[in-house]
């Protein structure tokens, strides 16, 4: 991805706007699959709550959300841990609809900037925790994402990030006909080997706790989103429309999820938890 990475997803998001809340909801991320039986909703917000849990959130945590999409993971750590949510988002319509979208009530209010993660004025050593569910691939390069998260983080916070990965040593033709066209039609800058993803984060000053493997857990989501892509163009004339206008250059979407199904089940395209902690000692 060029140089306007954030200029590349944020229209990415905002054109296919209506399309992706149709496809995923409020939470623009995976499902996490710990019981077969869980519904859609329930298995994205337990990958939440899992975040959470590696972050060890409690109440009054200062916590950075970057890439924070419609602000559904924020106002669930608001909510349900009581956290002081920061969360940054690139796209205007996202913006929006996080912004009508801010609860009533006594529990923290996360507050939702529209603003690249790169230049967001926060002061140094005053966050617990910072998230990235499946934002950090998204920013060219993703290495000076990591190093702005160490440098929000007070010693012995915490990162931890969903990230879309490569298989290690994945052959040409996954590259040519999965990978890389996933990266180019999803707007990405790239999609790391958990080694490399691995090595990224040390190098930005963190300590890498575990590297996990979740593809197994969650790749269930593109079968859920893949029906939901073919009842909508069944059904819905706008999202034929989108997604057949020759001119629109954001409807290779409609390959994109076909072509995700096909790489995630064949092992080809993987699904990373990376957590991380800045060492005590340090500040930012």
């Amino acid at each position: 991805m060029s140089a306007s990475a954030p200029d590349a997803a944020a229209r990415h998001y905002d054109r296919l706007d209506r399309f992706y809340r149709q496809l995923w909801g409020e939470h623009v991320h995976h499902g996490l699959w710990l019981d077969p039986g869980a519904s859609p909703t329930q298995a994205v917000r337990r990958l939440v709550h899992e975040v959470a849990r590696d972050a060890h959130l409690s109440d009054g945590d200062r916590v950075v959300d970057i890439g924070c999409g419609y602000g559904a993971p924020a106002r669930l750590w608001a909510e349900a841990y009581g956290a002081h949510v920061t969360g940054f988002t690139v796209s205007e319509a996202q913006y929006a609809y996080a912004r009508r979208r801010t609860p009533d009530g006594d529990e923290p209010v996360p507050d939702v900037r529209l603003r690249d993660i790169l230049d967001n004025s926060l002061p140094a050593g005053d966050a617990d925790a910072v998230m990235a569910v499946e934002s950090l691939t998204h920013i060219d390069p993703p290495a000076s994402a990591l190093e702005e998260a160490a440098r929000l983080l007070r010693p012995g916070g915490r990162l931890v990030a969903c990230v879309w990965m490569a298989a290690p040593q994945a052959p040409g033709w996954a590259r040519r006909h999965l990978l890389d066209p996933i990266v180019e039609e999803g707007r990405l800058a790239g999609l790391p080997t958990p080694t490399a993803l691995s090595n990224t984060v040390t190098a930005a000053g963190l300590c890498v706790e575990r590297v996990d493997d979740w593809t197994a857990q969650v790749r269930h989501t593109w079968t859920v989103v893949l029906r939901r892509l073919v009842w909508a163009l069944l059904t819905d004339a706008a999202a034929r429309r989108l997604l057949f206008n020759p001119t629109e250059s954001e409807r290779v979407f409609a390959r994109t999820v076909p072509r995700i199904w096909c790489a995630q089940h064949l092992g080809m395209l993987r699904y990373g938890r990376v957590v991380a902690r800045k060492p005590r000692g340090e500040s930012g």
